[in-house]
């Protein structure tokens, strides 16, 4: 794969938000040449891209017809037509991760058989068709509280609905759908592995996610968790077991929970760069962006050791603003030593969509957390 750099080589990266924008700028260090297909042609990757294509990631055609353009590609979304990707593999097209990989987490159901099968720990389940169904199924194996997911398509807290009474139920969505024991959860983990073709390994140390609660989404993010080394070490090896048993060749994120008793659970797992790695651009000696792409070149993985503590925030829309968007506090937060403000370009806001993130690195995690806070009071997405 030497000759990819200083080429005409064009790598495919399939949708065009705000992770796969900073793919291409990773690739861009090595000059290689970005394609991105997605159907919003102000995405955040169209300025930085080589080459921007229109189309739908959902539709056969468009994806197959992307993929005749370019020597190999990638993803940054799950939501990603794979009989089109099948289609091109078998035609000798390159696709990393496999598209038979993609499948299989695409489907939380299949995901969750899969975890079953390896004895992977992760909280039991059941798969019900629809709602009917779930409440069919409530005190036949199913009990309160318990967490429904949508099996297709369901993306930062999409799709997921938690039901702790029989008050929740009319919540419950009608689709074909995993029905999960809850978790006493003490914390959220996640962990990003990165596997190359040679089966060679990295991983990232384990980071603490703290969601929002209304949104379902990623509010904060400390990094490393602050957990026990025990627990660091099985987070580790339960996430390099999930990568081993998929065979991906890119970057697996492992999301875990670790409950009140100590044990540790997997969640799910996404086979692309992830909202939990936004961090290492500034934190690690190697971003996931690049392990990423050393890994489908499969060149060497590079190094996943830190080089200060760091804590990570998502720029969420404000709830009661949609629209053009405006920042406010941006003077007043790059004034705090160690934040590196990221904004992805989206030129309208809406509640809770996510416009940009900020890294803080400090010497300590205390001091990160405490200018983490400086910065939530400051910075605010409004239209």
């Amino acid at each position: 794969m030497e000759q990819l750099v200083t080429s005409d080589f064009k790598l495919g990266i399939i949708a065009g938000g705000q992770l796969g924008k900073m793919l291409a700028l990773a690739a861009s260090r090595w000059d290689v040449k970005t394609y991105i297909l997605d159907s919003d042609d102000h995405c955040p990757a169209s300025t930085v891209c080589t080459r921007f294509v229109e189309g739908d990631y959902r539709d056969f055609e468009k994806v197959y017809e992307f993929g005749q353009q370019v020597d190999m590609v990638t993803f940054e979304i799950e939501n990603v037509n794979v009989e089109a990707l099948r289609k091109l593999k078998q035609e000798g097209k390159r696709i990393y991760p496999d598209p038979e990989v993609l499948a299989m987490i695409q489907d939380k159901g299949v995901q969750k058989q899969f975890y079953l099968e390896h004895g992977i720990p992760s909280p039991a389940f059941v798969l019900c068709d629809g709602r009917e169904q779930v409440i069919k199924s409530i005190g036949e194996g199913v009990q309160f509280p318990f967490v429904q997911k949508a099996r297709k398509a369901g993306y930062d807290g999409k799709g997921v609905v938690v039901v702790r009474g029989e008050g929740d139920l009319g919540k419950l969505l009608d689709v074909p759908c995993v029905v999960e024991r809850a978790v006493d959860i003490d914390k959220e983990l996640a962990v990003i592995v990165t596997r190359n073709g040679r089966g060679e390994m990295a991983c990232f140390s384990a980071v603490e996610m703290v969601f929002n609660p209304e949104a379902n989404l990623v509010e904060l993010l400390v990094s490393p968790a602050e957990i026990d080394a025990d627990v660091q070490d099985r987070a580790i090896e339960l996430a390099r077991q999930v990568t081993e048993k998929s065979g991906i060749q890119g970057v697996l994120a492992v999301e875990l929970f670790l409950d009140t008793d100590g044990e540790l659970w997997v969640n799910e797992a996404a086979p692309r760069p992830h909202n939990s790695g936004h961090h290492t651009i500034e934190s690690a000696i190697t971003s996931q962006y690049e392990q990423h792409l050393r890994a489908i070149f499969n060149f060497p993985l590079g190094s996943t050791d830190l080089k200060r503590p760091a804590v990570m925030m998502n720029l969420l829309g404000d709830r009661e603003h949609e629209g053009p968007v405006r920042y406010e506090g941006l003077t007043e937060s790059m004034a705090i030593p160690g934040v590196k403000v990221h904004i992805y370009g989206k030129k309208e806001t809406r509640p809770f969509r996510k416009m940009g993130h900020v890294t803080i690195v400090s010497p300590t995690t205390d001091e990160a957390k405490k200018h983490a806070v400086r910065v939530r009071d400051l910075l605010k997405v409004k239209s």
